[in-house]
């Protein structure tokens, strides 16, 4: 690797510091999946009490994303990182200590916001420290792979803790949130830009789309449940685009808007926010489906299971090592389709599965859904981030994030509605091996759709193909 490619010194302090605290977040997410049903029984939450929990940690991060990669530009990217890591390790222990469902409630709303501000913060502290080009992508490609790697070893580190007691599974990030922030504290520094956004902070904007944010992410949270009113789900999500509506309004009369409009001109940045969105919307709808194929059909452990989905955490090598020679040498674009049609084979061998199927039967999937994500990932996370001003990096963080993150629910949602409609009043094994199938054309539509949007991206020529979505070798 060239000199100019390698991360050394105060740099590669806080690339692992940073690298940590998106694996905190992403194990963080993955251990409480692992221990909701030790929870329940502990606690004697209902069904509705445990989603919330669930719920209030998606309502948190999606909602206020966009808001803190603003406020990272505005305030001070080390600022608003070093802040939130600390305000997620105190709400983080506060769920640990939880004897009733709504102090855990409070716990994963507050941890959630405490994400939403700290991962664009995080991700614009890396694009903001490292050139644009070779040594940058390698860094974010770095950094996508921890970050999936974290949701990964989440499923089999939260089955080992629950088995201790599942307060460990939020004691265990504040261990790991203390670290961070006694390490980041000296290692990070803030980085230089060529300016300042200008003007105030512009509240107006602010309030709407964090309220807009939230609507949308409980309308989406709210499909898992068709049976409980239909009419209250279509008022959220109408709520949800009438704040958007009203946003859009605002930011143009701005003088300072909280987002520059022009940044969505981007065909390049657009795609790959689309194709983001669709990318978690399949792996983590598949997931899900996979658990409860495993654990509720099959008679699985959830130690069992998490050692199950360690075969499609392929991306914990690939990423880092294979993807940014393949990025480099293809572009972006072709190596994103790549990934995507991959992916598109193993959901499609996964059709056929069966309440027979030997492990040696489901592996092939897991492998190549697990390439799809190391290829895809973090050369997304490149495109929504490549060629965006230095002063607005906290916001193509906090765009390409919002992605992310709503796509995985959206994913989950769109799997749990499906399959509950299918299954109805079934209860016998055949009928839920047909609602899971069913359910399972989920993921292979949302990314034979991010193969479409990703294709255009490949036909256009408009520079050199190291860098964009957009581009052709």
């Amino acid at each position: 690797m060239p000199a100019t490619d390698r991360l050394s010194g105060r740099a590669l302090g806080a690339l692992l510091v940073l690298c940590g605290a998106i694996f905190l977040e992403g194990i963080d997410v993955a251990m409480l999946n692992v221990a909701l049903p030790s929870i329940r029984a502990d606690l004697g939450l209902s069904t509705g009490m445990l989603s919330g929990v669930v719920s209030a940690y998606v309502l948190g991060y999606g909602g206020f994303l966009l808001l803190g990669g603003r406020a990272a530009d505005l305030l001070g990217r080390r600022r608003m990182f070093l802040l939130w890591l600390g305000v997620f390790l105190v709400f983080s222990g506060l769920g640990g200590f939880a004897t009733e469902g709504w102090v855990l409630l409070v716990a994963r709303f507050v941890t959630g916001v405490a994400a939403g501000f700290m991962t664009p913060a995080g991700l614009s502290l890396i694009t903001t420290t490292f050139a644009e080009g070779r040594q940058r992508n390698r860094a974010l490609l770095v950094y996508a792979g921890t970050a999936s790697a974290g949701f990964a070893l989440g499923l089999v580190i939260g089955g080992l803790l629950t088995a201790i007691g599942w307060r460990w599974v939020f004691f265990a990030p504040v261990v790991l949130s203390l670290v961070l922030l006694l390490v980041a504290i000296p290692v990070l520094k803030e980085p230089a830009v060529d300016r300042r956004p200008v003007g105030g902070f512009d509240l107006a904007g602010a309030g709407c789309v964090t309220g807009a944010m939230m609507l949308l992410a409980y309308g989406v949270v709210r499909l898992e449940h068709p049976g409980e009113g239909l009419a209250l789900t279509a008022g959220v999500f109408a709520g949800g685009l009438a704040l958007l509506a009203a946003f859009v309004v605002i930011e143009r009369r701005s003088a300072a808007p909280l987002v520059r409009l022009g940044l969505l001109r981007s065909g390049p940045l657009v795609r790959a926010n689309l194709a983001a969105l669709l990318l978690t919307s399949s792996f983590f709808g598949f997931q899900f489906l996979i658990t409860l194929y495993l654990q509720e059909l099959r008679g699985w452990s959830a130690l069992q299971t998490g050692l199950a989905l360690i075969a499609a955490a392929a991306d914990v090598m690939l990423a880092p090592l294979l993807t940014p020679w393949l990025v480099n040498r293809y572009g972006n674009a072709r190596v994103v389709l790549g990934g995507l049609l991959i992916g598109l084979v193993g959901y499609g061998l996964f059709l056929g599965v069966g309440l027979d199927w030997t492990y040696a039967a489901m592996l092939p999937s897991m492998l190549l859904i697990g390439t799809m994500f190391a290829f895809v990932y973090g050369p997304l996370t490149i495109a929504a981030t490549d060629g965006v001003a230095e002063h607005e990096q906290g916001l193509a963080g906090g765009l390409i994030n919002t992605s992310f993150q709503f796509g995985a629910a959206l994913g989950l949602s769109a799997v749990t509605a499906v399959s509950v409609a299918v299954l109805g009043a079934g209860d016998s094994p055949q009928a839920g091996l047909d609602a899971i199938r069913t359910a399972l054309a989920v993921p292979v539509a949302a990314t034979l759709l991010a193969v479409v949007v990703v294709a255009f991206g490949v036909r256009e020529r408009v520079a050199p193909p190291s860098e964009r979505l957009a581009v052709k070798a």
